[in-house]
């Protein structure tokens, strides 16, 4: 029996010598880097066996931080993953700092959409990006979300000028750890 609610997709990204996604570059852009490692393996749920050298798990489902229109839009631009074309990918787990943490629910959202345009400013590239967030930080993982993208080797700097507009904007000074893993297939 599944023991996640419909809806809740659990994962694990594990690093090491075995899977489907090749591993061409992994950076550190804040904080500790990850050991090094060749592949990626994706399971569904949450693996705790040993394997790999490193293993990252979240739970990815009910959309936080995002407003009713926000959804209906995102929904309507958002690829599915898995695509055949989609033979590049990018793994970014990020740990937000504690001042973060210690802001209040509306205080977060003002900064991440009113100040930062995280989801107004992402809207464009999502017909060439698929994305899924994963939610760790309740899992005891060392990072609090970890993020999946997708896409066409066509649409990589797409996908580079995504990633520093995100990355300039004030949401990013929260982050304290960022791991940058670049992949493909």
């Amino acid at each position: 029996m599944n023991a996640y609610p419909i809806g809740m997709f659990p994962a694990t990204f594990i690093g090491g010598a075995t899977g489907l996604w090749k591993i061409d570059r992994c950076a550190a852009v804040a904080g500790e880097p990850l050991p090094a490692a060749e592949r990626l393996e994706i399971r569904d749920g949450i693996v705790t066996t040993s394997g790999g050298v490193w293993r990252l798990a979240g739970v990815a489902g009910h959309t936080r931080y995002v407003e009713r229109g926000e959804k209906a839009r995102l929904d309507a631009v958002t690829p599915t993953l898995g695509r055949p074309e989609a033979t590049r990918a990018a793994l970014i787990p990020i740990r937000k700092s504690p001042a973060w943490w210690a802001l209040t629910q509306d205080e977060r959202r003002a900064i991440f959409e009113q100040r930062s345009h995280h989801i107004a400013d992402s809207m464009p590239y999502l017909p060439r990006i698929a994305r899924r967030l994963y939610h760790a930080r309740d899992l005891g993982q060392p990072f609090d979300f970890v993020t999946w993208f997708e896409f066409a080797p066509a649409h990589a700097g797409a996908f580079e000028d995504l990633v520093a507009m995100l990355r300039a904007r004030e949401e990013w000074t929260f982050v304290d750890r960022e791991i940058d893993v670049r992949l493909s297939r």
